[in-house]
C-alpha cells in the first residue's frame, strides 16, 4: 500500500488550535430559536444594495448588547474566579481567506457596531473578505502569533483571555459571530472562547430561520440567552428592518468611506421581555 505524508500545520490551521485549545474548556451550551423574518428578508430582496446577512445580525446582535449588559461579561479565573463587563460592545465575526494555497480562519473586531449604519457594517466586513491579508492588522497579528513555538502561543493565549477583561474585549471581542450558511450548512455548537455566539443557517421560503445562540453558563443562565435571542429577534424586525426599508445614507454613498464612518447615536432599544410575537 502507499504511504501517506506527513503535513505540518499551517500558521491558520495553528491559530485555530490554539483557539480550540481554549474554547473546549469553556462550558458552552447553545439555546436555538425560531425566526420568521419574512419582512426582513423581502426589505433585503427588494433594496438595491443587498446588505450581508453577516452585517444585520452583527448590528442587531449588538444593540441587543448594549441594552443587557451581562452579555458584556467574561468569566475570568486569574486571580480569583470573577466577571469583567466590558463598557462597550465589541463584536468579533470569523471569515475564509485563502492563505498561501490554503482556506483558513481569520478573524475580525469592530467596536460598536451599533453606532454604524448597515451599509457601513456591509463594506468592513467586504473590506475584510477582499483586502490582501497582509494589510489586515488582526490578520497579521494571528499570523504573528501563529508563528511563534507552542509554549509561546500558549502563554500570550492566556494572557489575552485572562490577564486583564479590557485586552480581553479589545482583541477577542465581547461576543463572536460565526456562520456559514451561504455554503448551505450551519454548526450546531460553536466552540468558542467568548461568552456568546451567534450562528445561523439557512432560510427556508417563508422566511423563517433558525437562530443559535452558545453561551458560557459560568456567565449567563438559560433564562438569560432566552430573552437575549428573543430581543435578537426583535431589533432584526425592529431597527434592522426599519433602517434597511429606509435606504443607506446619502453621505454613504461612497463606498470608500464608509467603512470608518458611525452613525448618529440612536435611541437605547429596548425590546419587550417576552412579546417579539407582536413582530412577526
Amino acid at each position: 500500500m502507499p504511504d501517506g505524508r506527513w503535513i505540518g500545520l499551517s500558521r491558520p490551521r495553528r491559530f485555530v488550535c490554539d483557539l480550540l485549545s481554549f474554547a473546549r474548556k469553556v462550558p458552552s451550551i447553545p439555546t436555538q430559536r425560531r425566526m420568521r423574518l419574512a419582512d426582513l428578508f423581502a426589505a433585503r430582496r427588494e433594496s438595491d444594495s443587498r446588505v450581508r446577512w453577516c452585517a444585520m445580525f452583527i448590528k442587531a446582535y449588538s444593540i441587543v448588547c448594549e441594552a443587557r449588559p451581562e452579555l458584556r461579561r467574561a468569566y475570568m479565573p486569574w486571580f480569583w474566579p470573577h466577571l469583567y463587563e466590558h463598557p462597550e460592545t465589541v463584536a468579533s465575526f470569523s471569515l475564509e481567506r485563502v492563505y498561501r494555497g490554503e482556506e483558513g480562519v481569520f478573524f475580525a473586531q469592530i467596536r460598536q457596531p451599533q453606532n454604524m449604519s448597515l451599509w457601513a457594517l456591509d463594506a468592513f466586513v467586504r473590506h475584510h473578505q477582499t483586502a490582501p491579508i497582509e494589510e489586515v492588522p488582526s490578520f497579521r497579528r494571528a499570523l504573528l502569533l501563529s508563528s511563534l513555538p507552542l509554549p509561546i502561543r500558549r502563554l500570550v493565549w492566556r494572557l489575552g483571555l485572562f490577564a486583564d477583561g479590557a485586552h480581553r474585549a479589545n482583541f477577542f471581542g465581547t461576543f463572536g459571530i460565526s456562520v456559514v450558511a451561504s455554503l448551505g450548512a450551519a454548526g450546531l455548537h460553536i466552540l468558542s472562547p467568548l461568552t456568546t455566539t451567534i450562528n445561523y443557517g439557512v432560510f427556508d421560503e417563508d422566511g423563517s430561520i433558525d437562530v443559535r445562540l452558545t453561551y458560557d453558563h459560568r456567565v449567563l443562565d438559560g433564562a438569560n440567552a432566552a430573552r437575549a435571542i428573543a430581543a435578537l429577534e426583535a431589533a432584526l424586525l425592529g431597527p434592522v428592518l426599519d433602517e434597511l426599508r429606509a435606504g443607506p445614507p446619502a453621505k454613504e454613498s461612497n463606498a470608500s468611506t464608509i467603512a470608518q464612518r458611525p452613525t448618529a447615536q440612536r435611541a437605547p432599544f429596548r425590546a419587550a421581555p417576552i412579546r417579539q410575537a407582536s413582530l412577526q
